[in-house]
């Protein structure tokens, strides 16, 4: 057959795919978590959602955490600016805590200047602050000195810190492997205090989001996680009221 066998098909445009809001998303390459996560909360009619993968150690050390500033350009910049994107966030609470949230704003602005960036720690402060809270309890799976630099983080914005928790992890593959069922235990027992008003269950890769509302409803206190936040945070920056079922009081806000 030649070319000009071929019939040519009439068509139309539209706005396509989130053409109410249009999110991008930086995923660490050993991130199992926070995509799954992110689909069950991004989610409705007019809101699309775009992954880019950024490279990372499986090790996670206050180091490698730091060494992704050098590919976050690149990886933001595969994310095609020609989309539009409304909010785009950075999905590491650690890493934006060792980089600097706004040393990571700044340069995924440098790509998408009019974008609204956020990523997980600087969403957790903008939950607690919704919330209007200000002790919180604190769940890691980090090693003590990724950790205690969140910690600090959290403290020098305002907050009380109380008690911390961590499973005590620098593997980020065995991370996503630790049960739910855990999670729900720790968030249970270090809830449970008389001295915190929530519990933030810090890492995109550990899978909090599940257990949530039963934590909630145990410790009868708001729990945020890094996904459950960082989502909540780009859909109000990208002007949404989204309110998912079951996954937590911050979505009221």
């Amino acid at each position: 057959m030649d070319k000009a066998s071929i019939e040519k098909l009439e068509f139309k445009t539209d706005a396509g795919l989130g053409h109410i809001a249009r999110i991008g998303l930086i995923c660490l390459q050993t991130d199992q978590t926070i995509e799954h996560e992110m689909a069950s909360l991004l989610h409705g009619e007019g809101i699309a959602c775009y992954h880019a993968r950024i490279a990372n150690s499986m090790d996670v050390t206050p180091d490698t955490l730091r060494q992704m500033q050098h590919d976050l350009p690149e990886t933001a910049a595969l994310l095609p600016s020609q989309f539009g994107f409304d909010a785009i966030g950075y999905g590491c609470t650690s890493g934006a805590t060792m980089i600097g949230e706004e040393r990571v704003s700044q340069i995924i602005r440098e790509i998408h200047p009019g974008a609204q960036v956020s990523n997980p720690i600087t969403a957790c402060k903008a939950a607690l602050t919704a919330l209007d809270i200000r002790r919180i309890a604190l769940v890691t799976p980090y090693a003590p000195d990724v950790t205690t630099e969140m910690q600090a983080n959290l403290k020098a914005a305002g907050f009380d810190i109380n008690a911390v928790a961590s499973f005590n992890q620098s593997n980020d593959f065995i991370v996503a492997r630790i049960t739910s069922d855990s999670i729900l235990n720790a968030i249970q027992t270090i809830g449970s205090r008389d001295d915190c008003d929530a519990v933030f269950v810090s890492c995109t890769s550990l899978r909090a989001l599940s257990v949530i509302a039963l934590a909630e409803a145990h410790i009868a206190k708001p729990v945020i996680s890094s996904n459950q936040a960082l989502a909540w945070h780009l859909m109000r920056l990208a002007n949404l009221n989204h309110r998912p079922a079951n996954s937590g009081q911050l979505f009221q806000h």
